[in-house]
């Protein structure tokens, strides 16, 4: 490229330099047509594959040295080769830097390039407009593959090389670049280029009458609903609310609780018991707060009643009564899919009914997993679930306890019974506790737990349950050797499943892999059937599935007009425990496995104001950020309510600010979310303008003299 320039080589593929040596140059062909042919395609290789100016003149000079068929395979062999080398080349000299740096915003793209960057290039090609060296190096950023790029390419290439080249039989009566393609032959192209978007269009209807096809004389000419949602969980609420602010006609189907899962057993129960074990355990360390440590008198009764009692105040929000009244019709009862706009339900109080339905929304939620251990039955256990109503029956707290698995769940159970006296046992089989946070947070959740009195076991695998009488053991097994555990109560944590059977997905052919099967805009392979929440995955928190319910209550009624896509890519998640955990966005080793380059800011809360007032000082926040830039990449806060401060990154994030907007953010004091300014004011003293500020300190020693 240097001597290119620095010789001044330009000026040998210029229009009227072809034009006044093309006696020279035909001669030189005619006497030896092999070697210059092989020429002509080096040359022609060489200024493509290292994207200099020229190819369009080359392809003219094509057409008029070799005629419109040899001229026209030259060019096409010799014109996807060197863009095949572009963009190689791009891909070896700077791939891995873009993905490293942009890899996250540009998930979206790689999977639209892996699914339809054929049909997109194949169009691009097609379209003069869009400059041919662009092409080549922007696909060599890409995770396209070299084979698809270069047959794509050489194939939509083939128009616009046949008529510069059929133009270059006669170069001699071209007066410009620009009279070769005239505006009706651009048009032409236009059209051309977005034959690849019907074809498309086309394979999508031909698709969707395909998967319809055995069902067709089933479809109903009128439908009793617009919308029928499976599953009175978040999702389900959410996606009911919605169709019915918009006045459509939709039913809601539960088979068991209004509310679901979070209400029921996980979010609201488990925080009620989370508030009352912290309470107990700050009266245990009185002396931290200048009063006397007391042990906390209680009946455990009262505090699974309490629990119970939170339940029922915040019920109403869930209730049959509240959802009827905002215009949706509930229905009590097991929904099963019979065919795409058909639901049948088993009502609870006996009796089926039939609805027709333009659309559907699978919103059934997960349920705990139950691992397979011989003897589990024997012994007895609860679940996340079943636990609530279990130990409501009990006088006191079971004395001993093994909770299994050491998630967010497990390690909110583990820290909330031994804080109300139980000595607690939490197995996990993984290295260490939290296996999805950075080993910071996991060694600090440890930490935590364990100066709480839980004895954490990890690295140790779950064999089987073993009963003598009336004691129960666990066998776990470690480093090969075994050891029995008694316990009075087993909770199960090790995770949830969605719930996929009993549905009708298994007749309807709906596939399932963990969830629901579905496409960016939550529909399956039903274009109107969708799913949100637990089942649609992959993400288990009550929040996603209400984002998600919206994408697809919107999708459902008005996917004809417009669809949404869901964005996972801003999803904020808090485990309980005492100090809190919340993420959002990558921690550090979720960066480093996608290779996405980052740098870290740290601000230990035990330096702020209010935390050491309220005596927690303990915890941090950390964010990566992009190197060198303040925009954010991931946040983890671990500390007092954490949760809560993550808030702020998660509307930066969203709405693409950065570190500097924050610290320009006026901050109550004394509060906890100063930390998140304090963090901001960690990274901008990191990347303080130091050759500004050495001549600021000279023009104030100036303005001293």
């Amino acid at each position: 490229m240097g001597l290119f320039f620095g010789l001044d080589l330009g000026r040998f593929f210029g229009l009227k330099f072809i034009q006044d040596s093309l006696g020279t140059l035909v001669a030189a062909r005619a006497a030896h047509p092999v070697q210059a042919s092989l020429l002509f395609v080096a040359v022609y290789v060489g200024v493509t594959a290292l994207s200099l100016p020229g190819a369009a003149i080359l392809t003219l000079a094509g057409g008029a040295l070799f005629g419109l068929v040899w001229g026209t395979l030259l060019v096409s062999v010799a014109s996807t080769l060197g863009a095949t080398l572009a963009m190689v080349t791009a891909r070896y000299l700077l791939r891995d830097l873009v993905q490293a740096r942009f890899g996250h915003r540009l998930t979206t793209l790689n999977q639209g390039i892996a699914r339809d960057g054929a049909f997109y290039l194949f169009t691009l090609r097609l379209i003069p407009a869009m400059p041919f060296f662009v092409l080549n190096l922007l696909a060599g950023l890409t995770h396209m593959k070299i084979w698809t790029f270069a047959w794509v390419s050489q194939l939509g290439m083939l128009a616009a090389t046949l008529v510069f080249v059929n133009a270059g039989t006669e170069i001699a009566r071209i007066d410009s670049l620009a009279s070769i393609l005239s505006p009706s032959l651009i048009g032409s192209f236009v059209l051309l280029g977005l034959l690849p978007l019907m074809v498309r269009r086309v394979i999508a209807i031909v698709r969707r009458r395909k998967v319809y096809a055995r069902w067709k004389t089933l479809r109903p000419k009128r439908f009793d609903r617009n919308l029928v949602v499976i599953g009175a969980g978040a999702g389900g609420l959410v996606t009911a609310y919605i169709a019915a602010a918009v006045k459509a006609k939709v039913t809601l189907v539960e088979a068991h609780k209004m509310g679901g899962d979070c209400l029921n057993y996980g979010c609201v129960p488990s925080k009620a018991l989370i508030r009352t074990a912290r309470l107990a355990h700050q009266m245990r360390h009185g002396a931290r707060y200048g009063l006397s440590d007391c042990a906390p008198a209680f009946s455990f009764q009262s505090v699974m009643q309490r629990i119970h009692a939170v339940i029922a105040a915040i019920e109403p929000h869930d209730s049959v009564e509240r959802y009827t009244g905002l215009g949706v019709e509930v229905l009590q009862g097991y929904a099963t899919i019979v065919n795409p706009w058909t639901v049948e339900i088993a009502l609870n109080d006996g009796g089926t009914q039939t609805l027709t339905t333009r659309a559907i929304v699978i919103a059934a939620g997960a349920s705990p997993v139950v691992p397979p251990l011989p003897g589990l039955d024997d012994v007895g256990y609860v679940t996340s679930d079943t636990l609530w109503d279990a130990f409501a029956k009990l006088e006191e707290v079971p004395r001993r306890m093994v909770v299994l698995g050491g998630g967010p769940i497990g390690c909110e159970l583990a820290q909330s019974f031994q804080r109300l006296g139980a000595q607690v046992t939490q197995v996990e089989m993984a290295p260490r506790i939290l296996l999805r946070e950075d080993v910071d947070v996991s060694q600090l959740a440890l930490e935590s737990l364990q100066a709480d009195g839980v004895q954490v076991l990890t690295g140790h695998k779950a064999l089987r349950c073993e009963r003598q009488g009336e004691q129960k053991f666990i066998v776990v097994e470690h480093a090969g050797a075994e050891q029995r555990i008694e316990f009075d109560a087993l909770i199960c944590a090790v995770g949830r499943a969605a719930r996929l059977t009993g549905y009708g997905l298994e007749e309807l052919g709906i596939p399932v892999n963990r969830t629901v099967e579905t496409n960016e805009y939550l529909q399956t392979i039903y274009p109107n059937i969708y799913a949100a929440g637990d089942v649609a995955g992959p993400f288990q928190f009550t929040h996603t599935a209400a984002h998600q319910a919206w994408t697809a209550a919107v999708n459902a009624l008005f996917g004809d007009v417009k669809k949404f896509k869901t964005d996972d890519s801003v999803i904020p998640r808090a485990t309980f425990i005492d100090p809190e955990v919340a993420c959002v966005g990558l921690n550090e080793q979720e960066a480093k496995e996608k290779g996405v380059a980052f740098e870290v800011t740290r601000y230990g809360i035990d330096d702020l104001d209010r935390a050491i007032a309220d005596s927690e000082a303990h915890g941090f926040v950390k964010v990566l950020t992009v190197p060198g830039k303040d925009r954010i990449l991931g946040v983890t806060i671990v500390g007092t309510h954490a949760g809560d401060l993550l808030a702020e990154y998660v509307l930066a994030m969203k709405h693409g600010l950065g570190l500097n907007k924050i610290l320009g953010t006026i901050h109550t004091y004394p509060t906890l979310a100063e930390a998140n300014k304090y963090a901001a004011g960690e990274w901008k003293r990191a990347h303080a303008p130091a050759r500004l500020l050495a001549w600021a300190r000279r023009y104030h020693d100036w303005k001293r003299r």
